[in-house]
This record gives structure tokens, sequence and C-alpha cells, in this order.
């Protein structure tokens, strides 16, 4: 089995595979500042399999987003038809919004993906990879960043694109998805 495949069989089930190494990395993360600048990914398959390269340009940020509350509270005195229930009020994943905080931290560079790294029961821990716009898009492949400025922000990430519902979707039926969350303000939930 190859290098990068073994690490994509620890992490499948990392509190099994990785064990106690697994709890004090935990900690170290919750110690950590919520946006840091790492040298190099953690789950190094998990980045190459987005496009991450170990070249000039390619930053890597760890972003911590606390998970959880995003239910309405518990009604008291009586439920009426109008009021809004236990329902979710989910409008972006986690994914999206660790990306979208990595951008802001990061004005000079374009986010180009994400993926999840660790959680317990108060934070998620996702590594952003960030490219820096002069440096890349001289690269043969990474000419759309020259056109495509604030990708994140417009949803044009695979969290983005998987949070609008659009990743796998194209045309009849995608008409409420397309082109944004913002156009389409009575879309279907």
């Amino acid at each position: 089995m190859s290098f990068i495949k073994s690490l994509r069989e620890i992490y499948k089930k990392p509190k099994a595979n990785l064990g106690q190494s697994y709890k004090e990395r935990l900690i170290k993360l919750r110690k950590s500042p919520a946006i840091e600048r790492i040298a190099k990914p953690t789950r190094l398959d998990r980045a190459r399999a987005l496009g991450y390269k170990a070249k000039q340009g390619y930053v890597v940020a760890r972003v911590r987003v606390k998970a959880g509350g995003r239910k309405n509270t518990q009604m008291k005195g009586g439920r009426r038809s109008k009021a809004m229930g236990r329902r979710k009020i989910v409008g972006k994943s986690y994914q999206w919004i660790a990306e979208e905080r990595a951008q802001r931290k990061y004005p000079n560079c374009e986010v180009l993906n994400s993926y999840e790294i660790a959680k317990d029961s108060i934070h998620k821990w996702y590594e952003v990879i960030l490219l820096d716009k002069e440096l890349v898009s001289k690269q043969k492949q990474m000419k759309f960043l020259k056109t495509e400025k604030g990708r994140v922000f417009r949803g044009k990430t695979a969290a983005g694109k998987r949070s609008r519902g659009i990743l796998n979707k194209k045309g009849k039926g995608s008409e409420k998805l397309r082109p944004s969350l913002k156009s389409n303000k009575n879309r279907a939930k």
C-alpha cells in the first residue's frame, strides 16, 4: 500500500487508528488561535486530492469554527402557528464559513478548497488551501485566478457549491439554485 493510500485509511477512523495521539492533537488545536497559517497540510492525501502542491504560492491555513447552536431556542408559553419552532436555521455549512474567514484573514490569496481535520463537541477544524494570486496565476492550469475574484464569497468553492445545492445538479430542476442564493430569495429549502 502506498503512503498516500495508508494515510487515507488512517483518517477514515482517526479516533481508532490514531488513539492517544489524536486526543493530544485535539488539545493542541484547542490552544491554538482560530485562524493560523501552517507550514504543511496535516492530511497530505486530502490536500493533494483537492489541488495542493508543495510549490511557492500555495498556502495552508487552519481555521477553527464553533459548531452547534444553529437551532432556534425552545418555545415557552404556548405554541402559535406563526412561531418558528425548533427547526434548523442553516444558510451555510461550517466549511463554507471557515473558508470565508480564511479569505478575510489573507486578502491577497484566493481560496482553492478545504477539508475537515478534526472535531469535538464544541469546535470543528478545517484546513483551507489558499493560492497567492500573483505567484500561482502564472501557472498554466491556474489561469482562472486572474478572472475569478472572491470565489469563496460567491460560493464557487466545492463547499460553497455543496451548500448551495448545485454540486451535482444541472439543467432542469435547478432553476432556483442558480446563479446565487441572493438572486433566488424564495428558494425551496
